[in-house]
């Protein structure tokens, strides 16, 4: 009796009113956090950390290519045959050594609040002009010495080994750092707002059916204690506080869809295809360097298995049979759509989500054969002892040589990274124009859907009991 006996109406009226009040301001702040979270985390990685880490596997491309046309001035000589090749050789070296410096200042802009991606770009920054030194320095000395095609001076070969053991051993690992930490950003943000976005669909949906069990509740009271059938202003209030618990909702949802597209869909395979085609300028100046260099040709052909692998994994494949081995399991993939190899288009061609990009990747695939066919008739020629027609299929620009090859694998691996980016800028685009505003109208919304439910549902009644 004691209890039912305090439970008053004004006190049962003022009580519910209370608890709809307290849910209402919660179910405000829970959108604000949660959605305001949602934004947030698909920032840092389709704004940040992303391509931060796209730009930095740029730079190894840069740097790669760089010294893939530095080897091809060695490899050509003073032969007259390759003078108008020499100029386009020379001239794109010029052209990656400015985005290498260019990838360098974004780069180091971008790793301001990361000490160890800063210590990177800084070593990168400070060991580069070495490189270009050295470089230089084997140019001079080739020019000097008026060498064949393939036959470069023992001095020149000598400054080119200390350029790109320089490259290799310090720039290239460095610049793989600074894209490793920003792999390691993204994966990290992912996981933990996938979390925060499962979590707080939950804690959304639990504090919105609170306020409406509230709302409903006080509705039901002051119908028997009062015998109205109706309040139209919580009638109002509750149907405005069911359109935006199920509008958060919904936007958690959307934005969990986006973030996985965003970072799972194409993000994993625009930094794989970034990978790769890195790696693929690497392994193509081991193409040059095997030709330059007689006495490290076996590093160099080893150097090159292992790169061709890690962009398509035959496992037990050699440098003799692996073509051939590419040939048919590129056959297996077209006839059943089955991956049988790893490596990074692997990755790629097991991550198919968007329009055009299964094409898009096949046609990688597709390029990646011509120019492992093609590298395998240069060692041909070369262990045949014709070593100018091994360099001039080596340097060549027109079809079926394999520069040619090279340019249209490197055109494919482009135009599938170009697939995979405009879906992760669409799904980013997406998140910023579903929340950009959102969140404060929500939390408005329910803020004046309180003071309706006090100023015109409850105040009235309560009046009459004074």
């Amino acid at each position: 009796m004691g209890g039912r006996a305090y439970w008053t109406t004004p006190r049962l009226v003022r009580g519910l009113t209370a608890l709809s009040l307290a849910a209402l301001l919660g179910l405000g702040a829970t959108a604000t956090g949660v959605l305001g979270g949602a934004r947030e985390g698909t920032d840092t990685i389709g704004h940040g950390a992303a391509p931060q880490a796209t730009r930095a596997a740029d730079l190894y491309f840069a740097l790669s290519d760089m010294d893939a046309q530095a080897a091809n001035l060695l490899l050509i000589g003073a032969d007259p045959d390759y003078t108008a090749l020499h100029r386009t050789t020379l001239d794109t070296y010029e052209q990656r050594r400015a985005q290498a410096d260019d990838d360098l200042q974004q780069a180091a802009q971008a790793a301001a609040d990361d000490p160890a991606s800063q210590r990177a770009v800084q070593r990168v920054l400070g060991e580069l002009g070495s490189y270009e030194a050295l470089v230089a320095r084997a140019q001079l000395l080739e020019d000097q010495a008026k060498a064949p095609a393939g036959k470069p001076s023992e001095e020149a070969l000598v400054a080119y080994r200390q350029a790109t053991d320089l490259l290799r051993q310090q720039l290239l690992p460095a610049a793989d750092q600074v894209t490793a930490a920003n792999e390691a950003v993204v994966d990290h943000v992912f996981a933990q707002q996938r979390s925060d976005l499962n979590s707080g669909w939950w804690q959304l949906a639990a504090v919105g059916l609170l306020a409406l069990v509230a709302l409903f509740a006080l509705q039901r009271t002051l119908a028997a204690r009062y015998h109205r059938v109706v309040n139209p202003a919580l009638a109002a209030v509750t149907l405005l506080t069911g359109i935006v618990l199920a509008t958060g909702l919904h936007l958690v949802s959307r934005a969990d869809g986006n973030l996985v597209t965003a970072k799972s869909n194409a993000y994993d395979s625009v930094i794989a295809l970034s990978r790769a085609r890195a790696v693929a300028f690497d392994m193509n100046a081991d193409e040059s360097r095997y030709l330059t260099d007689p006495v490290l040709a076996a590093t160099y052909q080893r150097t090159y298995l292992e790169k061709s692998q890690s962009i398509a994994r035959l496992d037990g494949a050699t440098i003799t049979d692996y073509e051939g081995r590419l040939e048919t399991a590129a056959a297996k993939h077209l006839a059943d759509r089955s991956v049988p190899f790893g490596g990074y288009l692997g990755t790629e061609l097991n991550n198919i989500t968007f329009p055009g990009e299964q094409d898009a990747a096949e046609r990688v695939l597709a390029a990646f054969q011509s120019y492992q066919q093609v590298d395998h008739k240069i060692r041909v020629l070369h262990d045949a002892g014709r070593l100018k027609d091994a360099v001039t299929l080596n340097t060549g620009l027109s079809k079926g040589q394999s520069n040619y090859e090279f340019d249209q694998l490197s055109k494919a691996m482009g135009d599938t990274i170009d697939v995979n980016t405009r879906a992760m800028d669409t799904a980013v685009a997406d998140t910023d124009d579903a929340l950009d505003g959102t969140t404060a109208t929500l939390a408005g919304i329910v803020l004046a859907a309180a003071l309706v439910l006090v100023a015109v549902g409850v105040r009235p009644r309560l009046r009459e009991y004074r």
